[in-house]
């Protein structure tokens, strides 16, 4: 054999075996790498419609407390899967049997930031439950209709500018322009509802708006 055949030969193995391992890969960069969470949307029927139940963190929490929120939390060694978070969680905080929430679905995951990814799912909650809140981390609870959240344009409120912090320890001296680069600014938006005096704002209301986007007005026709 030729060098030239050889090298063709070689070549086209090694572009055979680049594709094999690109052509499956559907994951989302840095996801194996990330801290993972999951929340449920809980769904609870209410007449002849459907209300959406939040919670209201604890004030005594070190995080976020007062803020209004989903049940869910971070996933532990014990979780088989993400929606077995949502539903673990679910059951603790609201303090309601695992067997009252029906998984119905999940929607896309929220990337709050690379370190940290959120599986938000949809339950049903058997509408003959009872709520024990724990107070350790539910101060109330509380529902909302999702007709009425259908009919609202959530607020958007800019919460802050992003800037580079030319002071900090990065080694603009390896990047073109150096400390000059033209990086660019970002102002964050945050989205905002507002029932009956409670304010859902954050992640949750991000998730929130996403889950309605989904919805069709012609349900409740």
């Amino acid at each position: 054999m030729t060098w030239q055949k050889l090298k063709k030969r070689v070549i086209a193995v090694d572009i055979e075996s680049i594709q094999r391992r690109i052509e499956n890969d559907g994951n989302i960069m840095g996801q194996d790498k990330a801290r993972k969470a999951a929340v449920l949307i809980p769904l609870v029927a209410k007449a002849d419609t459907w209300d959406i139940l939040f919670e209201v963190r604890s004030k005594q929490l070190n995080r976020q407390p007062g803020d209004i929120c989903f049940p869910g939390g971070r996933l532990e060694k014990s979780d088989v899967s993400l929606q077995d978070t949502a539903v673990r969680e679910t059951h603790e905080e609201l303090g309601i049997d695992e067997r009252a929430i029906e998984v119905i679905g999940k929607l896309g995951i929220c990337i709050p930031t690379p370190e940290l990814f959120i599986y938000p799912y949809v339950g049903v909650i058997d509408e003959k439950t009872s709520f024990s809140p724990n107070s350790d981390e539910v101060e109330e609870i509380f529902t909302v209709p999702l007709q009425w959240l259908m009919k609202q344009l959530p607020e958007k409120h800019a919460a802050m500018e992003l800037n580079v912090d030319t002071e900090q320890d990065f080694p603009f001296e390896r990047i073109a322009f150096g400390r000059n680069y033209p990086f660019r600014q970002k102002k964050v938006f945050e989205t905002f509802y507002e029932y009956n005096g409670k304010t859902i704002w954050g992640l949750t209301a991000r998730i929130l708006e996403h889950f309605i986007s989904l919805m069709n007005h012609r349900m409740f026709d």
